[in-house]
């Protein structure tokens, strides 16, 4: 009996430590300053190997995925907390200090998130085509008490054949880009998302408002929006949603989707550039 309790000890024990799955995967290149490098919804880290190309500053790019997507093993939900969490283990186990942030759509997000709860460890974030609350623009009025994992929209997502699934996801991703050659790429990174992860992260994303986090930010920040639908109403709605947020500087990206790192990358490098020289 004594043996077989410390078997089940040492068992618990192995499969705290060996067997849980990641939330995040991370490529590190280059030396110089920490950026982490964190992608919008579906899309790999990779995504941002252009971006490091492109810096003037040296820096020692962290570039992060996510688990679910681009065949990284699935976590349980909730999602998107798990992977802040996860975030932030990461900058303090690397000891990682006087951070930037550079962060696409939901890797804005998290960008916002990181550096509200690390003020002092955060300097800078870009954040790319993210807004604090999406659920105010796409669900005005709605709580986000109403958006529940176990939902009919969720039953039916999941149920879809890849067939149709495909037809979705083309239609999202032609709605993201006016790049054509890069709306391929897009639509593959959403049909190789695992699919509990592609609906019910995007339940976690419509549930975030990070409105109410944004007066404990102290790092410098540059808002790069696109000019989709129309510029005057983008920028329109980053300056209500920003409000709170003391050191910011807001710059609208024209004739641009939400990748704008693919439809106006030389106007992005030089916004990035310029953002990071500037001390």
């Amino acid at each position: 009996m004594k043996t077989l309790k410390i078997t089940l000890v040492l068992l618990a024990i192995v499969s705290l430590g060996f067997g849980q799955t990641p939330a995040i995967q991370s490529e590190v290149i280059g030396k110089g300053t920490p950026i982490l490098f964190l992608p919008g919804f579906t899309t790999p880290g990779s995504i941002f190997k252009e971006t490091f190309d492109n810096l003037i500053i040296k820096n020692e790019a962290h570039l992060i995925s996510y688990a679910g997507f681009n065949g990284n093993e699935p976590i349980p939900m909730p999602w998107y907390e798990t992977i802040k969490k996860e975030l932030i283990v990461y900058i303090k186990e690397k000891n990682l200090t006087n951070i930037v942030i550079i962060g696409h759509s939901m890797g804005g997000n998290l960008a916002t998130d990181l550096a509200a709860e690390l003020p002092e460890t955060i300097t800078k974030i870009v954040l790319i085509d993210a807004i604090p609350c999406m659920r105010e623009l796409m669900m005005p009025g709605v709580p986000a008490s109403n958006l529940q994992y176990d939902s009919h929209y969720n039953k039916q997502m999941l149920a879809m054949e890849q067939t149709q699934f495909k037809q979705t996801a083309t239609m999202m991703s032609q709605n993201m880009t006016n790049s054509k050659e890069k709306v391929e790429t897009l639509i593959n990174w959403i049909m190789q998302a695992d699919r509990e992860t592609y609906v019910y992260g995007y339940t976690d994303l419509l549930k975030l408002d990070l409105r109410t986090v944004l007066d404990k930010i102290t790092a410098k920040t540059l808002i790069l929006g696109a000019s989709f639908p129309s510029e005057e109403m983008a920028k329109s709605n980053y300056e209500k949603q920003y409000t709170n947020l003391a050191n910011k500087t807001i710059k609208m990206a024209s004739n641009s989707r939400h990748f704008i790192m693919f439809d106006q990358p030389e106007w992005y490098y030089t916004q990035v550039n310029a953002f990071l020289a500037n001390e």
